[in-house]
């Protein structure tokens, strides 16, 4: 289809009407195609996603890729909990390896001295 040219738009009632006429009245893909006007691949791509997932399938556009971008934003509440756990959890690491280290040093004395 060259581009800036308008597709031909169906709604969810004419894809589903479609599908279960072919389906009751025991139409082939393609008699169904020609009954309806369109393509054999499109009353098929139809038929497939009423199978999969239900009626309310056909009323989802579906058109472009589906988004791998950024999740989606959480609610303030949460975001700032998450954040004051981080620092909480970010501090606790700092105090335990300050621990550590003081333990260690006091073993070395202990060593030096026995």
């Amino acid at each position: 289809m060259p581009k800036g040219v308008a597709r031909e738009t169906y709604t969810g009632e004419y894809k589903q009407a479609a599908v279960e006429d072919m389906r009751e009245n025991k139409l082939s893909q393609g008699e169904a195609a020609i009954k309806y006007g369109i393509s054999r691949s499109m009353i098929q791509r139809w038929e497939r996603r009423y199978l999969e997932d239900g009626a309310q399938a056909l009323y989802e556009e579906r058109r472009g890729r589906k988004s791998t971008g950024r999740p989606p934003r959480l609610e303030k509440k949460v975001e700032e909990d998450l954040i004051a756990e981080n620092q909480r959890l970010r501090a606790e690491v700092d105090y335990l390896k300050k621990l550590n280290a003081l333990v260690l040093e006091e073993e070395r004395r202990s060593k030096r001295r026995g």
